[in-house]
């Protein structure tokens, strides 16, 4: 059977920087490949692996959207499915409707196999490089396509804690 899910989600922290970038305070993110129980699941999975308390569904959300993508190839669709039927089994029931602990003992059961790597290595790019994820982060985002560093954010540190004066050494003009 082909997908045609939707998952719909509120964003939690209304003040957050998520929800200053957001027109909306619900999103909804519309599946072509996926079912709805198995995008649900696949956000749920994705937030164990990278737990984030305070970052909203949404960010996560671009997981699902990226692993909905590829799951347009037939081969990656049934390791997903599969993937999460292995949740349920391992959790002893419906993975998603048990408490975090459990799900996450279902988690660990799954590691190394290729729907943990499938997934784990989805999260590292679709979750970490969007900008929704920078907002979160306070991460003004990439530089290059906008001329470098050098004239944006080089000496933008304002992140980090102030160095002691004698971290670096002071500038000796030649001749002066």
């Amino acid at each position: 059977k082909q997908g045609s899910g939707v998952i719909i989600g509120a964003l939690v922290f209304s003040s957050g920087p998520i929800a200053l970038l957001a027109p909306s305070k619900v999103w909804a993110l519309e599946l072509g490949a996926l079912d709805e129980a198995t995008g649900k699941a696949l956000l749920k999975f994705a937030r164990h692996l990278y737990p984030h308390d305070t970052m909203e569904d949404a960010v996560y959300a671009m997981v699902v959207k990226a692993l909905d993508k590829d799951a347009a190839d037939g081969s990656v669709r049934k390791l997903l499915v599969e993937g999460v039927a292995s949740l349920d089994r391992a959790a002893g029931g419906d993975w998603i409707a048990k408490s975090p602990d459990r799900q996450l003992v279902a988690v660990k059961a799954l590691e190394g196999t290729p729907f943990f790597a499938k997934v784990r290595g989805t999260c590292v790019t679709a979750l970490y490089d969007n900008p929704l994820a920078y907002a979160h982060f306070g991460y003004e985002g990439s530089s290059w396509d906008k001329g470098g560093y050098l004239h944006r954010g080089f000496n933008d540190l304002n992140w980090l804690p102030d160095p002691p004066t004698d971290a670096s050494p002071r500038l000796s003009r030649a001749g002066a």
